[in-house]
């Protein structure tokens, strides 16, 4: 195995002995007493022990006479203890005053570790960042020091998700995406976590990931660190890791998850289990061997968070899994006798109405017949409507007046042809960002460009610029018509007046592409609503409407572009 800092637990130190986290597992799963599965605590497995395998402080502690009811300051109703380990206990507890769940650890306050676990949690207060569980109070008072946090029980340990088996993809690139960049953020206001694992990263209901005892549980267990950055980057590592593989990225089992096989090294995610997606497997290593040691294939290693976010950056994005398609159950006619729906069956020997015969065939047909001649009237009334609607809006682009939409037909100088202007249904939209740091415009939003709902639009992020701030050439929405289909023209509404760009992909695309070199121009305009003709005839499957300019400025100065509506015709 290559060599590794010996800088904090979860790493094995230089003379290739087994890492400190698998030894405290071992020890902690036969002495520790009072230890609970939560979904907010989890199991806690590791005894306390300093950098390099100092001796533990505050062993001579011991812990106060606490119980299920006690309060402190009044206030903070003691529930269930969860671990007791080391001089300090941890509880789930009840804020009387605000009427709500929290979480606290205790210590006495003659405990050797006290004042730095007082300042630890005092400085990852003052951070309040929501992407770490939140510390509400930290309290030396009564021969007692106790730090108070939130308690989040809609979430779920990554361990215990990789019980039922390893992330998606998609899961497994959240995570390491949003673990970083709040392990970046704080690295910049000069905190350290030093005890990253799967216990202490938490799935919330909604999907976002949450980081628990940012400074404080190192400090309750005495843990430092010469080199917390590159400590937190491998940490963040190993996370992605197990979660590709469902492996331990270390010869020891811990936090339920076997490690991998003796006397082989350190070996990358893909090599273990098939199917891993191949990026986020360098990705983790090039996190893990970050001494240089083991360099991730042909990348360089990643030896802080910030480096890894950038790293995380430069990939392509990983796009969730396509929902899985439910057909609907078959229709049942229902029949109902008469007297068991609605009332009652009258009593024996009571008089039955004689129900009237039905009436004939022949009027039967004739209502049906007028009905459906008066479905054909109503649409092709409406059929007409819009093809005049669609005419004079046509026209309306060809408007020498500044203020209306204009239309430019590509290098095609040429009068319109006729096309037959039949609709294309457009299948799905994606948001396009192919030069910005996350990939990311808004995803959610893309399907009301093409929503049948009015007043619905996708939007762009706030730039400084309608330039983009000089960030960026743009950005944009690529529509996906379900099969290559010949494309007369594509008419796009925007709040305010914006360029715009009309790309394809070739038609022999066997998939979406996902790089801005794959998309050829085919026509430009300008204006509020654009209808962008390409200048030859068009067959493609995916058009991208790629913005060049922001019209909408904000009051904080900032310029953002809103697509209202697309619509595509043959």
């Amino acid at each position: 195995m290559a060599e590794r800092s010996t800088a904090a637990v979860d790493v094995a130190d230089n003379s290739g002995e087994e890492p400190l986290t698998a030894k405290a597992d071992q020890a902690d799963q036969s002495t520790a007493d009072g230890v609970a599965n939560n979904p907010e605590w989890g199991t806690e497995h590791d005894v306390a022990q300093g950098s390099g395998g100092t001796e533990r402080p505050g062993a001579k502690a011991s812990p106060p006479e606490l119980h299920s009811g006690h309060k402190l300051a009044r206030r903070y109703r003691l529930e269930d203890c969860v671990t007791r380990l080391d001089g300090f206990s941890s509880w789930r507890a009840v804020d009387e005053k605000l009427r709500r769940a929290v979480g606290v650890h205790v210590l006495p306050a003659d405990h050797a570790r006290a004042r730095s676990v007082l300042a630890a949690a005092r400085s990852s207060a003052l951070l309040g960042d929501p992407r770490f569980v939140q510390v509400l109070d930290a309290v030396d008072e009564n021969d007692l020091v106790y730090v108070v946090h939130e308690w989040l029980p809609d979430a779920t340990e990554l361990s215990t998700l990789l019980a039922s088996g390893p992330l998606e993809p998609h899961d497994a690139y959240q995570m390491v995406s949003q673990v970083s960049a709040a392990m970046a953020a704080a690295h910049r206001e000069g905190l350290g976590h030093l005890r990253l694992n799967p216990n202490a990263v938490l799935r919330t209901s909604t999907g976002q990931w949450r980081i628990r005892g940012l400074a404080v549980n190192a400090a309750l267990r005495g843990i430092s660190s010469d080199t917390p950055q590159r400590t937190d980057t491998e940490a963040i590592g190993a996370l992605l890791y197990a979660s590709l593989t469902q492996r331990w990225p270390y010869e020891s089992d811990a936090y339920g998850l076997s490690g991998l096989p003796k006397d082989i090294g350190l070996i990358p995610p893909d090599q273990v289990r098939a199917g891993v997606h191949r990026g986020l497997s360098e990705l983790a290593m090039r996190a893990l061997a970050n001494d240089g040691a083991t360099a991730s294939r042909h990348e360089s290693p990643c030896t802080t968070p910030e480096e890894l976010v950038k790293a995380i950056g430069e990939m392509p994005r990983i796009r969730p899994p396509e929902p899985a398609f439910t057909a609907p159950p078959d229709y049942q006619r229902t029949t109902y006798q008469q007297g068991t729906y609605g009332r009652p069956a009258p009593h024996p020997g009571a008089t039955q109405p004689v129900p009237s015969p039905p009436p004939p065939l022949q009027s039967r047909t004739g209502k049906a017949l007028k009905w459906a001649v008066s479905a054909l009237l109503i649409a092709a009334l409406g059929l007409g409507s819009w093809q005049l609607a669609d005419a004079l809006m046509e026209r309306g682009n060809q408007s020498d007046d500044p203020n209306k939409s204009q239309t430019t037909d590509g290098n095609d100088k040429s009068p319109d042809k006729p096309t037959s202007g039949k609709p294309i249904a457009i299948q799905s939209a994606h948001d396009f960002d192919p030069l910005g740091s996350d990939g990311e415009e808004y995803p959610d939003d893309v399907d009301k460009v093409y929503d049948t709902t009015p007043g619905t639009y996708w939007q762009t992020s706030y730039y400084e610029g309608a330039n983009f701030g000089n960030l960026k050439p743009g950005v944009g929405v690529i529509l996906d018509l379900g099969k290559a289909q010949q494309v007369g023209k594509v008419t796009v509404a925007f709040k305010g007046s914006t360029s715009v760009e009309l790309r394809t992909a070739s038609g022999d695309t066997s998939g979406m592409p996902t790089s801005f070199d794959s998309y050829s121009k085919v026509a430009e305009g300008s204006g509020t609503t654009v209808t962008l003709k390409p200048g030859k005839t068009l067959t493609s499957r995916y058009l991208l409407v790629w913005l060049t300019e922001l019209p909408i400025q904000a009051d904080d100065g900032k310029w953002r572009g809103r697509m209202i509506d697309v619509k595509v015709t043959s």
